[in-house]
């Protein structure tokens, strides 16, 4: 439970500079906000580790900038947080980056919507991971500043005085948005919405909102064909499981694309487009493994050749028959491909160019390639028939290569050649074959010209790991709009510092008459590893009483135990117990009656169970958090599963200190992680807390306590059982609501090093 205005932990200024290097960035950054100065130090090492050395002064000049808008810490605290993970998730080098946004957020800026330059960045990550390229991003900044233009006001006419109404919660919902449409969809969708409700400011916030019922209606006719982001994990298992090929699968957008665009093969991975719709009976997902298996099988089987003496034409002629190569190898190694490849590849009418009007070279080659696949094509042209038997004549010993491939096509342009595939104009109509790639892999270029295409290398590698974890990000439930907030919290989590082990050693001797009785029932509890199992016919010794009556039986002509063999079973105990302890404000608050803090009983109660923890063996961790708003949730480290209980523990246990606020939902989830983990039979969460979940960031106390029951909710399904020890004597009005039926109120805290250890044992029998 917090204690709103009050910072009792040390001032995270005298631990942030470690280095020469976070002393020099902190100077650079030049910001005033405590909040900020708390969690540079890890911010600055995840930047460092997807930024290179020489980007670092643009990211913190962009910083520096983000800082001084006069919007508060809010932006500030969002771009140092998510704007590596924008770096990682594009592939590309900041440069390419950083000038776009910081683009977007100037104009914003100059404009009466600088306000919404805060949910930019807070979602600025989530968007980035489903994107997945600094293109698409590009795109998504673009309408973001185009509905920011045409829904912002005029009082005159002349200059835009009145922030556009649907912005802000349009950047909200923007995360959401693109996990159920692509950016091509989306842009319908904002159009749409810019028609309908341009003119009515409540409609438009409510449209922009999800919360109007055209809104969702017409989102839900945008969600055609399949995205990319949904069956990108199943693209890499098939790509991993048939070619053992682990390149990055990136996404292009069909929204701002030339429609033309087909899939390629890049130096950073393959490319497909962001959506694809059902095409002549073939689903998305079925389409998207046939051009995987394409690109696929030119990694295989296809080498680059030098393309500065061939002509546009003959270049096409080798790409045509090369793509056909490839079919026809992948047939032979997965045959189940055939019906989706001859599906999505056009059969040409025989008669459908006219070559006194148009190049028919297209039409022809197209041809070739359906019937080098297609047996019962149907062509009666003779070079198509022919070229079709040379083809299969060619591939019928091996593989064939690259360099015979383009001497046949040569040689068809040369039989086949008509003075009409001179004409500007050239026929198009059944010739693009949409799941093979744009071939520009096949050709390498001695001389710089304007045909060829370039890339830029991948984003150097950071040659220096910096030290410290970066923060791990995750939702927040939002009961109000019944949907997450995406990437909204964010957990630091390290060893605690050390203080003086023998403190509680101190204290284990102050409960020594406790710890007695503990140690009585202990030792019943306690399993035995090898139980053994008389009187069984097979085991794995022999059990010599009972071989010796059967002995004596046999000689006295009686029937004799057969059973005379002992076996064994192990009597383990298979569970993983957490204990999450609740640090904050309120710890420090003095019992009633007594000159001792709650956190010094608490203190006691965990030293207690740490000691019957290492008297059972059971792999059980100890963690404290507690939280300065969103941005920062603490998640500290005292004893890890596989750690004994000893004197570097009990070091970390007497140093832990109460501040801040309990920010528990994300807390949970954190810790929930780590008992996923875990591979036993039983996992158990055990949260010790003295009050309901709060932050200074939050004024509706029941948003983070709904958070809470979501996020048990979420370990329930996951296996893990979650029990809540309160020692808030309010509890009962809101603990049943999080926790259900496991949870238990302690009325007298004084109690608790006697009753932490039972409610633990209960929980484990």
């Amino acid at each position: 439970m917090a204690v709103p205005g009050i910072r009792n932990v040390p001032d995270a200024r005298q631990r942030l500079m470690a280095t020469p290097e976070s002393q020099s960035a902190w100077a650079v950054l030049d910001s005033g906000f405590a909040a900020v100065a708390d969690v540079f130090d890890e911010c600055y090492d995840a930047a460092r580790l997807v930024i290179s050395n020489d980007e670092i002064p643009a990211f913190l000049d962009a910083a520096r900038l983000i800082g001084k808008l006069g919007r508060g810490a809010e932006p500030l605290l969002a771009f140092l947080e998510h704007w590596p993970t924008v770096v990682q998730v594009t592939g590309l080098t900041q440069a390419a980056l950083l000038p776009q946004v910081m683009t977007a957020i100037r104009s914003l800026q100059k404009s009466p919507n600088g306000p919404a330059i805060t949910p930019l960045l807070q979602t600025l990550g989530a968007v980035a991971e489903r994107l997945r390229t600094g293109e698409a991003l590009e795109h998504y900044l673009t309408l973001m500043l185009d509905l920011a233009t045409r829904t912002s006001g005029s009082i005159h006419g002349h200059h835009v005085t009145e922030p556009s109404p649907s912005l802000p919660n349009f950047l909200r919902q923007a995360p959401r948005l693109l996990s159920i449409v692509s950016l091509a969809g989306l842009k319908r969708w904002i159009n749409d919405g810019i028609r309908l409700s341009g003119d009515h400011p409540d409609k438009q916030r409510n449209y922009f909102a999800l919360e109007s019922p055209e809104s969702r209606a017409i989102l839900q006719r945008e969600r055609e064909g399949t995205l990319f982001a949904d069956v990108e994990r199943r693209l890499e298992l098939t790509q991993t499981a048939l070619w053992q090929d682990d390149s990055l699968l990136i996404p292009y957008s069909t929204a701002f694309a030339d429609s033309r665009l087909k899939p390629y093969l890049a130096a950073d991975g393959m490319r497909l487009p962001d959506v694809l719709d059902k095409h002549l009976g073939i689903s998305g997902l079925s389409r998207y493994r046939a051009m995987l298996a394409h690109l696929a099988g030119h990694r295989r089987w296809s080498q680059p050749m030098i393309a500065d003496n061939w002509s546009p034409m003959q270049r096409l002629a080798v790409e045509t028959l090369e793509d056909a190569r490839v079919d026809t190898l992948l047939l032979r190694r997965f045959p189940g491909l055939k019906n989706t490849l001859l599906a999505l590849h056009p059969k040409p009418a025989a008669d459908a160019c006219d070559p006194q009007t148009e190049s028919c070279l297209r039409h022809r080659l197209t041809c070739l390639s359906r019937a080098c696949l297609d047996p019962e094509h149907g062509y009666r042209d003779q070079h198509i028939i022919n070229f079709t038997q040379h083809f299969h004549t060619l591939l019928a010993a091996n593989e064939a290569s690259t360099r015979a491939v383009a001497d046949l096509a040569l040689l068809f342009v040369t039989r086949t050649r008509l003075q009409s595939d001179q004409l500007a104009t050239m026929h198009f109509t059944d010739t693009e074959v949409d799941y093979r790639d744009d071939n520009r892999h096949l050709w390498t270029f001695i001389e710089s010209g304007d045909e060829e295409d370039s890339f830029d290398p991948p984003p150097a590698e950071a040659n220096e790991q910096p030290l410290g974890l970066p923060p791990r990000h995750y939702a927040e439930w939002d009961e109000t709009t019944e949907n997450y907030r995406p990437d909204w919290t964010a957990v630091y989590e390290a060893l605690h510092p050390s203080g003086r082990a023998a403190d509680i050693d101190q204290l284990l001797e102050k409960h020594a008459i406790l710890a007695r009785r503990l140690k009585r029932l202990l030792d019943l509890l306690k399993p035995q590893d090898r139980v053994r199992l008389r009187y069984q016919e097979e085991g794995s010794e022999l059990d010599l009483d009972v071989a010796v009556r059967a002995l004596i039986d046999w000689k006295c002509g009686h029937l004799p135990e057969p059973r005379i063999n002992i076996s064994h079973r192990t009597n383990g105990r298979d569970i993983s117990v957490l204990l999450l302890v609740d640090l904050s404000q309120s710890l420090n608050e003095t019992l009633a009656g007594s000159n001792q803090t709650i956190l010094q009983t608490a203190k006691e109660a965990v030293a207690l169970l740490g000691w019957a923890i290492d008297q059972l063996g059971d792999a059980c961790a100890i963690a404290g958090f507690h939280s300065n708003t969103r941005h920062e949730v603490r998640y500290h480290h005292i004893k890890g599963f596989s750690e004994p209980w000893d004197d570097t523990v009990k070091a970390r246990l007497a140093a832990v200190e109460a501040g801040w606020s309990t920010r528990m939902g994300a807390a949970i989830r954190h810790a929930g992680s780590m008992l996923a983990a875990r591979r036993t039979e039983k996992r158990i969460l055990l949260v010790l807390t003295d009050g309901e979940p709060a932050d200074i960031d939050e004024s509706d106390p029941q948003h983070l306590i709904a958070d809470t029951k979501k996020a048990v909710e979420e370990l329930s399904t996951a296996g893990i059982t979650t029990f809540c020890l309160s020692l808030d004597p309010k509890a009962d009005d809101y603990v049943g609501d999080i926790f259900g039926h496991n949870w238990r109120v302690l009325d007298r805290i004084e109690r608790l090093p006697e009753q932490l250890p039972m409610v633990y044992l209960n929980l484990t029998r």
